[in-house]
């Protein structure tokens, strides 16, 4: 499992007993983390002392695949000037922990050897000032470390932590190129792998349909099988909904191969498929993978990674488009949908396979689960490439019940209010340059993404 290495700062000035209370203070510190710690392992992996042990330490995390981020709390004074070689290789992001081994002073029994090996209020404020003075960005978790609140936010930036390091492997699979003329779709693929990590690979779709000429029948029944417990079957059209479950087979298949974890496809380039390809997709993002509609690569990348962030917490995290509104004044309220692909955790009620012409491709009807979606506070999050950088833009909303059934609208949808109110809102998110497609989330909120946003150096927006 993934770990975050623990690392407590002091020095030889106070002697070998001193550090030895500071390495066993510091082990029953990150075992008591480790043990609340969710999504991810607390390691402690030594007492500082020197510059060069520092570096050493920081080459072996570096070099550490299952290590996704480092925690350093300063028991005593630990002079800062020790750290600097070692921040400069850093490649992990940093929590720094701000806490003691003592919740309370022994007030009758305080002394200047007491004071001298309690000093993180002393400790800390030295390193946190050389990370200020480098620019090193990090999480800083005020508080005793047994308390709750001071948990809450260790896990939290665990879940960050987890995500950051999922998002510097994450490979894209694109089916065809993006939608013709659309512009919000493209951006710079090159600088996405530098400063995202994000490999971003195309695949023309005669090599998906290949893929899915290998299926077999037996494949087929047991997913088809498997489905039908899952989702309520609403069609007499069985054959339509097969060749989904052929389509997500090989979907499966094609990516698992070499390791992509997002895929893109794109209803213009579906030369030699019968359907475009709809439940197949619902049914590989429930299973977690990131998708993008049109070829937006960028949403499907940014929703794989939230999906990572998210994994070990309450909520639903997918993709969605900002399709129509009801502007019903004082009530105003967006509907989110796709043609086909929205993720079923996003259901209030089990989903319904249904089989409806598509209006649009020029294919057969296609298969696809339809249903109504969740209630509950969310954010809505999008990639764009400016042309200077990458933006994040995340706007709150509240995902609310559909005023009225829409019995003849045969997709799956979601309603939301845009959060302050709907005027200042979207003119927030059209001034910002926001795009139409987005990954909602109940599950993470606008903290979360700005953290995000902060480790690798891109602009954020907040709308909220």
């Amino acid at each position: 499992m993934k770990y975050a290495a623990f690392l407590t700062g002091s020095q030889y000035l106070y002697g070998g007993e001193a550090l030895e209370a500071v390495a066993a203070d510091s082990v029953r510190i990150a075992e008591y983390l480790d043990k609340a710690a969710c999504g991810a392992r607390v390691k402690f992996k030594g007492v500082m002392k020197t510059s060069d042990e520092i570096v050493a330490t920081v080459k072996q995390i570096n070099s550490d695949d299952d290590c996704i981020g480092v925690i350093v709390w300063c028991h005593t004074f630990s002079p800062a000037k020790m750290w600097i070689n070692g921040l400069k290789l850093l490649q992990k992001p940093l929590l720094h922990l701000h806490t003691q081994a003592n919740r309370e002073l022994p007030y009758d029994e305080i002394d200047m050897d007491f004071m001298n090996l309690n000093q993180a209020a002393h400790g800390d404020r030295e390193f946190a000032y050389i990370l200020t003075r480098m620019g090193i960005v990090r999480k800083s978790v005020v508080g005793y470390y047994e308390e709750e609140d001071t948990v809450k936010e260790i896990n939290l930036w665990l879940d960050l932590a987890r995500a950051y390091d999922y998002s510097s492997k994450l490979k894209i699979c694109r089916f065809g190129d993006n939608m013709r003329d659309v512009a919000v779709t493209e951006g710079d693929k090159v600088e996405a792998h530098i400063r995202l990590g994000w490999q971003t690979d195309y695949y023309g779709i005669g090599d998906l349909k290949e893929e899915i000429a290998a299926v077999s029948g037996k494949e087929s029944e047991a997913l088809y099988s498997e489905t039908l417990k899952r989702y309520e079957l609403n069609t007499d059209n069985v054959a339509a909904v097969k060749e989904q479950i052929k389509y997500a087979i090989a979907l499966r298949r094609f990516l698992d191969r070499a390791g992509y974890k997002a895929f893109t496809t794109n209803f213009q380039d579906l030369h030699g498929l019968r359907q475009l390809p709809g439940m197949a997709v619902q049914l590989l993002m429930a299973d977690g993978y990131g998708f993008g509609a049109e070829g937006d690569w960028k949403i499907a990348a940014l929703g794989a990674v939230m999906r990572e962030m998210a994994k070990y917490r309450k909520g639903s995290t997918a993709f969605m488009e900002d399709y129509t509104y009801d502007l019903t004044h004082g009530r105003e309220l967006v509907l989110g949908a796709h043609m086909l692909e929205v993720c079923p955790t996003m259901a209030a009620t089990r989903p319904k396979i249904e089989v409806h012409p598509l209006g649009i491709g020029g294919k057969e009807p296609p298969a696809r689960l339809v249903f109504d979606g969740i209630c509950g506070d969310a954010v809505a999050v999008c990639m764009t490439d400016t042309g200077s950088g990458f933006r994040l833009i995340c706007a709150e909303i509240e995902l609310v019940k559909q005023p009225l059934p829409m019995p003849k609208l045969p997709v799956a949808r979601v309603m939301w209010r845009i959060k302050p109110d709907f005027k200042s809102g979207v003119r927030a998110w059209l001034e910002a340059g926001g795009a139409h497609h987005t990954v909602v989330s109940t599950a993470l909120t606008a903290s979360d993404m700005e953290a995000f946003a902060a480790l690798h150096g891109i602009e954020f927006v907040h709308i909220g």
